[in-house]
């Protein structure tokens, strides 16, 4: 490690992580370069730091920095950050006492601006959304499974439903459920593996619950009106929207993908066997052109509000958000999922903007204090 403090009065941005004994340090390192990289060539000063690193009474951090010329992480000492960017890995490091405690420690000093805090809870999502009359309109209905009671009345409700881990990510959990009245099983199961799913019968409502409650083991589950989403070559398929703040520190729309879903599986989740999809070319198929057009314009408004309601309530910062939204066979709306630490996006264009969109907002605060 070099004693020579890095930085020439550069803007300050530190990427958040977690510590590894192995490893130096957690996450996805390939995109933690290209952040870097692209930090540098807007003129900042990027360096990762684990949470047991970051010692906020000292004007200097050890953090890690990339050595293009050698491909290699060096540990060098850096001044302390202007902006952190929060890329904690996970739920479970997240939730650690030591951990929040610095998070909440990151968000009272005087200096610092830290965005993206949490994770969000999916149940907590729902409800932010459907308390504003304007982003209700985009939630399927959608409960908290406390048990056989619950799924008795959704089925009776909705007789296509999904059911899914409240803190699940990357479609790990996912069950979908269907009534179909005139079979001799009129229940039906399908439960999302690794790749493909695997489909299970059932003659009564009680005999469902049976394998809903062997899958779920008491832990928490949202039960959710099923969308028969709009599908391609029989293919259903979903959009994935990123959301940023931009230099002026408001949220804009850095890019909208598709993801198809695999023959066999219930998600559209590329590690399901997913695929990745270009919107523009998917939509005008199903609903052709002129339609496929509007419906991109409400996808981009609906993202924009679900945005700003969600970061309203979360009473917190936030600077980017990926979403999941479908759209139903009648072209209409749907909400799934926000994620407060969007998976990198593989379509090229996208993926650009969204580095730059890190830094353009970063200079905003640093500017903004």
């Amino acid at each position: 490690m070099t004693s020579r403090l890095e930085g020439d009065g550069k803007p300050v941005v530190a990427i958040l992580t977690m510590h590894d004994p192995q490893n130096l340090f957690r996450g996805n390192r390939q995109n933690f370069q290209e952040i870097i990289k692209t930090g540098r060539d807007m003129g900042f000063l990027v360096y990762v730091v684990t949470v047991r690193d970051l010692k906020l009474q000292s004007p200097t951090v050890k953090g890690y920095m990339f050595n293009s010329a050698d491909q290699s992480w060096e540990q060098k000492l850096c001044p302390l950050p202007q902006v952190i960017y929060n890329r904690i890995p996970n739920r479970d490091d997240e939730a650690l006492p030591w951990v929040r405690r610095k998070i909440k420690e990151i968000q009272q000093h005087p200096r610092i601006d830290l965005y993206n805090p949490y994770f969000f809870n999916k149940w907590r999502l729902f409800s932010w959304l459907n308390k504003s009359r304007l982003t209700k309109q985009w939630t399927p209905l959608t409960k908290r499974l406390k048990g056989f009671p619950t799924l008795h009345e959704m089925i009776r409700r909705k007789p296509y439903l999904y059911l899914k881990p409240e803190d699940g990510k990357a479609g790990q959990g996912i069950m979908s459920v269907r009534f179909q009245k005139n079979r001799p099983l009129p229940y039906r199961i399908q439960i999302q593996n690794h790749k493909n799913s695997t489909t299970y019968k059932a003659a009564s409502i009680e005999r469902l619950w049976n394998r809903i409650y062997q899958e779920t083991k008491g832990s928490s589950y949202l039960i959710q009106q099923g969308i028969e989403l709009a599908q391609v070559h029989g293919r259903a398929f979903d959009l994935r929207i990123l959301v940023q703040k931009t230099e002026s520190g408001n949220w804009a729309v850095t890019g909208i993908g598709a993801r198809m879903a695999g023959a066999k599986s219930i998600t559209t989740h590329v590690p399901r066997g997913g695929t990745i999809e270009d919107p523009e070319k998917l939509l005008p198929i199903v609903f052709g052109q002129e339609q496929a057009e509007t419906i991109l314009g409400e996808v981009r408004k609906a993202a924009l509000h679900i945005a700003r309601q969600i970061e309203k309530c979360s009473g917190y910062a936030h600077g980017e958000m990926s979403m999941d939204l479908g759209i139903d066979s009648d072209g209409i709306l749907w909400f799934f999922e926000a994620n407060s630490r969007p998976m990198k996006f593989d379509e090229p264009a996208i993926r650009k903007k969204s580095l730059e969109r890190i830094f353009q907002y970063s200079s905003y605060l640093i500017n903004q204090r």
